[in-house]
């Protein structure tokens, strides 16, 4: 198969971007801060305002925001959205030639080689590049970047990858091989997530003020970054949704397929994916990750706080 070298992709040049969701809206502020002029497709009116509000552009649809880029970034939730856009949308058509589908959302790595594989096929570019560093570190532009890219491709690319990243890794030449190193990131992001509900469980059993606790193991050898970060949301009653359960109901899915593809033994993986799933079937999907913490709270009896 034959791909068109396109041209690098330099500050001011024109993005597409589609997703702009909890993630995708503070790294488009980034994009526009960084010099780029970013048009972008998005469906909820106030993401859409925001875009406009800080100079993004907002297109009528996903071909529109492709149309002319140097770059198209999907920062959609699953391997199935960025299919509809490339395709049923008719958005990487609308990609000139040798242009480049920067893909971060969290995939498989079989559904990431397999989308790569129609885009190269219609003489397009793709850079495999999941992010991780929450909706803290998109603010921030300190996103941490899983790249896997012909290593031309990746280099054209970097202007991009700077002005959302603070650490940027090319993982391999390869599609899926940046999907593969995120769900491995997403495996101990859900057990560490999972552990430290159990954690501040057992703390307010045993009838230990959830905050002094909290301030106690965030800093010592125990601590993790998912505790830090979400420890004190679930001492919370209703707490910002930064990101919610159901997406590690997707992770770590995603997680347990690879554990399946591999014949990996994957036990707490497992138990995590299974305490996500259990609030998420009790109609809390929607509700902040750190929620699974309620999932303890009814296994050991407790009253709702």
């Amino acid at each position: 198969m034959s791909v068109t070298r396109g041209a690098s992709v330099p500050v001011g040049s024109r993005l597409g971007m589609v997703g702009l969701g909890a993630m995708g809206l503070p790294m488009a502020r980034n994009l526009v801060a960084g010099g780029f002029e970013l048009h972008a497709y998005v469906r909820r009116p106030a993401a859409a305002d925001a875009l406009v509000s800080f100079g993004g552009r907002a297109a009528r649809d996903a071909r529109e925001a492709a149309s002319g880029a140097a770059l198209l970034l999907l920062t959609v939730v699953d391997a199935s959205q960025a299919e509809q856009v490339l395709f049923a949308d008719g958005a990487l058509l609308a990609l000139p030639e040798g242009g480049i589908v920067m893909l971060s959302a969290t995939c498989p790595p079989a559904a990431v080689r397999s989308l790569a594989g129609r885009v190269l096929a219609a003489g397009r570019r793709f850079l495999d590049a999941p992010v991780s560093g929450g909706t803290a570190g998109a603010a921030a532009g300190t996103l941490t970047v899983m790249a896997a890219a012909p290593p031309d491709t990746f280099d054209d690319a970097m202007p991009v990858l700077r002005a959302v990243g603070g650490r940027i890794f090319h993982v391999g030449t390869e599609p899926g091989q940046g999907a593969a190193v995120k769900t491995v990131n997403q495996l101990l992001c859900g057990v560490h997530l999972a552990a430290a509900a159990e954690a501040l469980s057992l703390t307010q059993q045993m009838g230990v003020d959830g905050e002094v606790a909290l301030e106690i193991l965030a800093g010592s050898a125990a601590s993790s970054w998912m505790l830090r970060d979400r420890g004190p949301r679930m001492l919370q009653q209703q707490p910002e949704v930064t990101s919610a359960v159901d997406i590690f109901v997707k992770d770590l899915g995603i997680v347990m397929q690879a554990g399946r593809d591999g014949r990996t033994a994957l036990p707490l993986a497992a138990a995590a994916h299974q305490l996500f799933l259990a609030t998420s079937g009790r109609g809390e999907g929607h509700l902040d990750d750190s929620q699974v913490l309620r999932t303890y709270r009814i296994m050991n009896g407790e009253a709702e706080r």
